[in-house]
């Protein structure tokens, strides 16, 4: 797959040729605009870390309040809210660059 920033498909794993990279996994809540919106950045952003991210998607609305999201889109990082909103590329990269140095 090229590294090219875009809308990631359902089931897209990025950096899926490094191996050696841990694998997250990411579940993207929202309207099917924003969530495409926010899926590329994401790729955009985090896409030379040394982390490979698998992405899957829901647009059900009850089940985003039953996890307690409370803003359109968010991601879900391994079962747990990690970013909420259509942050900007900087805010996605230090999250992410925070989770690899914990």
């Amino acid at each position: 797959m090229d590294s090219s920033c875009h809308d990631m498909k359902e089931g897209e794993i990025l950096n899926i040729n490094h191996k050696e990279y841990p694998l997250y996994h990411a579940s993207f809540y929202g309207n099917k605009v924003e969530i495409a919106k926010f899926s590329k950045r994401v790729s955009c952003s985090i896409k030379h870390l040394p982390l490979r991210l698998s992405f899957a998607y829901e647009y059900d609305t009850l089940k985003a309040i039953e996890l307690g999201i409370k803003k359109d889109p968010t991601l879900i990082l391994n079962g747990s809210i990690f970013i909420e909103g259509l942050v900007e590329a900087e805010v996605i990269s230090e999250c992410f660059l925070k989770l690899l140095t914990k």
